[in-house]
């Protein structure tokens, strides 16, 4: 293993060793401005969300809540490529924090980019279907442990513009944690979405499928910055 691929996730991102092998060199360094749509959701916390978390990041905070997500990205440094994610909401102290211990993307330079510049698990995935109403998004596993997430939106509002910041918290192949500025805006409208999850590894455990309260982010740009790491 690259010692800086070798980030803390979920055991569905572990990397398997040809594919380390033959990965290339991280092509884009932070900050990243990039275009997207996506599907999000929002579900519980408790204690399997905890047992997600990194440990060096594990004992510090309160697991809130998860936020699940399929993007499909139309402009970044590396090109375009679609993606999956698991977020765990965290508290850390008064400040409300997210920490993705699990993502996929049908790219290779998007994987070592993630893994590089900020810790991000990512591992390798197909993905299938669109982002629209009554449209499904199916994200299935192509390397290491054999897992699926789906995600069918049902439209209950109008579109409304949004503007967010937070801060991402992972933890670094040398043990040190990273916290990066998030910054997003775009066009979002509400849906009722219909997530789908199986995995033989414990994904499912946190990341829940049923019908869960989210969006459909018609439009959106985010830039990630430059993470400050612990001493």
């Amino acid at each position: 293993m690259r010692a800086e691929l070798g980030v803390a996730g979920v055991p569905e991102t572990d990397l398997p060793a040809d594919l380390v092998a033959r990965l290339p060199e991280n092509r884009s360094g932070a900050p990243w401005e990039c275009r997207a749509q996506s599907l999000v959701w929002t579900g519980i916390g408790g204690r399997a969300a905890r047992a997600a978390l990194p440990e060096g990041i594990r004992a510090q905070v309160d697991p809130l809540a998860v936020v699940g997500g399929l993007v499909r990205y139309v402009d970044t440094p590396v090109g375009p490529y679609d993606e999956v994610l698991g977020i765990v909401g965290v508290r850390d102290g008064a400040k409300v924090r997210g920490s993705v211990t699990f993502m996929a993307v049908d790219s290779e330079v998007s994987l070592v980019g993630g893994r590089t510049n900020w810790a991000m698990p990512k591992t390798l995935a197909e993905f299938s279907g669109d982002i629209g109403n009554g449209e499904t998004m199916t994200a299935t596993s192509t390397v290491g442990i054999p897992w699926r997430v789906s995600a069918t939106p049902r439209i209950i509002a109008p579109p409304v513009p949004f503007v967010t910041k937070m801060k991402a918290v992972q933890q670094f192949a040398d043990g040190r944690v990273g916290a990066s500025v998030l910054g997003v805006r775009g066009k979002m409208r509400a849906a009722l979405i219909n997530v789908e999850v199986e995995s033989d590894g414990p994904l499912p455990t946190w990341l829940r499928k049923g019908r869960h309260l989210g969006a459909v982010v018609e439009s959106m740009t985010f830039t990630l910055g430059v993470p400050e790491l612990s001493t």
